[in-house]
């Protein structure tokens, strides 16, 4: 076992001896006794999974145009109203202004 933080990896040899000597965090007599019902119940109540169709008519095939690193100055009332939203504002900031370019280009005859 190799371990780094919080994570700990496994060989896949490493987890069946695991298993066999029932070291596991996995109830398995519990999940073996579980009936297809109970499973599908369960899986229909997840929040988190999609049950219909992905929609894929927005999907870009290919890399992301490079980033450039820059400064910019932003109001602060704006930026607080983004960064309120958590990680991931810069990238926010970045698919507004790419919406608003892409509602400025005039499409060529």
């Amino acid at each position: 076992m190799r371990k780094k933080g919080n994570i700990a990896r496994y060989s896949a040899r490493e987890l069946k001896s695991l298993v066999a000597r029932g070291e596991g965090r996995t109830d398995w007599n519990r999940a073996r006794a579980t009936k297809q019902t109970e499973l599908e119940a369960s899986i229909a109540a997840d929040p988190d999974d999609v049950h219909s169709a992905i929609d894929w008519t927005k999907a870009v095939v290919g890399l992301p145009p490079r980033k450039q690193d820059i400064h910019i100055r932003i109001d602060a009332d704006v930026l607080a109203w983004f960064r309120k939203s958590g990680r991931g504002y810069q990238t926010r900031i970045n698919n507004v202004l790419r919406a608003f370019v892409a509602s400025r280009k005039h499409p060529t005859a």
